[in-house]
């Protein structure tokens, strides 16, 4: 579907920078922790966007919400281009943030509402393909692009600015699917919001959640610098393709839960990112190759099975009239275990180094995902759906 490639080509544009982040390191001269923090902006433009005007699209259309995110990509884009110094990246990743806040609900059920008549199931597939397996998509076209073409700090961007007008010109074809209208000042900050009834189904769903974006956002911010450093392993179109894997595997992950189904998934999914977890602090420990791409498929599954089951849990649990500020407080829960936990093995890193840092938020991580399985696993049966 021609709306489910106009969204992973925005969702490829935020993880485009991932496996050039030691070439910005080397030509900027900045630490570990810059890189960390860089990374953890684009989470707070997303976190900004979903609080303030994540249901702007219900009021003013899709399409508009959707053009204006391709704007927001392509001067992420810009940024990049014109980098001079960490200014530039700064601007570039909270752009991009804000790209993805727009797109992530509105082209979500975009995808959905262009369905033929009996292709719901098909455009939910569509829609997570195109969401995790955008994301997977960046790193690999910077890192082969990089390794294998010119201007590895340029032509990446370039090539996503044309990705973006071709994508803008196939948006501007595709029908507008909300019919009532209303004015842009009918969009109200959303408030996150957590009844009762939803409080024992959310507290394992939000740290699973939590967990499996923590590991993806320590995964993509510092396992280049970890490859380079450790592992001697300089060819950037490796680095993006391991990162990619995480990606991917979580795209397979979330397509698995119809199979598994979504009371299952989620103790499977906490069970998967404690494997990778594992397999992370053992590349850690012997700077082994094989277990960071062990630990990127695992993990990613992991996570994959764990956020799409927590999303149909929660979703399944709130009142319909409330549904969507629920669900905007899971996401925000989400996108903080980016941003948060990032920051934290960048400011270790400096003290007591890569793997030493890498250690402390592995042992973390798995002490909450853990609280989370021992929670589901005691859970009564009436309350799980």
């Amino acid at each position: 579907m021609l709306s489910g490639t106009v969204f992973a080509v925005c969702m490829a544009g935020t993880t485009l920078p991932t496996p050039l982040y030691p070439l910005y390191q080397d030509k900027f001269g900045f630490s570990e922790l810059t890189v960390t923090v860089v990374y953890a902006l684009y989470a707070f433009g997303v976190i900004g966007v979903l609080l303030l005007v994540g249901n702007a699209s219900d009021a003013v259309g899709r399409r508009p919400v959707l053009l204006c995110g391709l704007g927001l990509a392509a001067a992420s884009a810009v940024c990049f281009l014109c980098a001079t110094g960490l200014g530039w990246l700064y601007a570039g990743r909270l752009l991009s943030g804000l790209s993805a806040g727009l797109f992530t609900g509105a082209a979500t059920a975009y995808v959905m509402e262009l369905a033929p008549d009996g292709g719901a199931s098909r455009a939910t597939l569509v829609a997570t393909a195109a969401n995790m397996g955008g994301l997977g998509c960046g790193p690999l076209l910077s890192g082969v692009l990089a390794q294998y073409a010119g201007w590895p700090l340029y032509l990446p961007f370039v090539t996503h600015l044309v990705l973006v007008a071709g994508s803008a010109a196939v948006l501007l074809r595709l029908a507008e699917t909300v019919r009532e209208r209303r004015p842009l000042r009918a969009v109200r900050p959303q408030r996150p919001a957590l009844p009762p009834q939803v409080r024992a189904v959310f507290a394992p769903a939000a740290i699973a959640s939590f967990a499996g974006f923590a590991l993806f956002g320590v995964f993509t911010s510092v396992s280049p610098e970890f490859l380079a450093e450790s592992l001697h392993v300089d060819d950037h179109a490796v680095s993006g393709l391991v990162v990619a894997l995480a990606f991917f595997a979580s795209t397979g992950g979330q397509l698995a839960v119809g199979g598994v189904g979504v009371r299952r998934s989620l103790p499977l999914g906490c069970a998967g990112l404690l494997a990778g977890l594992a397999l992370l602090a053992g590349a850690l420990r012997w700077d082994l190759m094989s277990l960071v791409v062990l630990s990127a498929l695992v993990g990613g599954a992991g996570q994959g099975l764990a956020f799409r089951a927590a999303l149909s849990e929660v979703a399944g649990a709130s009142p319909e009239h409330r549904r969507a500020a629920v669900l905007s407080t899971l996401f925000v829960v989400a996108y903080a275990g980016i941003s948060v936990p990032v920051i934290g093995v960048g400011l270790l890193t400096d003290r007591i180094g890569l793997e030493g840092a890498g250690l402390v938020f592995i042992a973390c991580m798995a002490v909450l995902v853990s609280t989370a399985a021992v929670y589901l696993a005691r859970r009564p049966a009436e309350a799980r759906v």
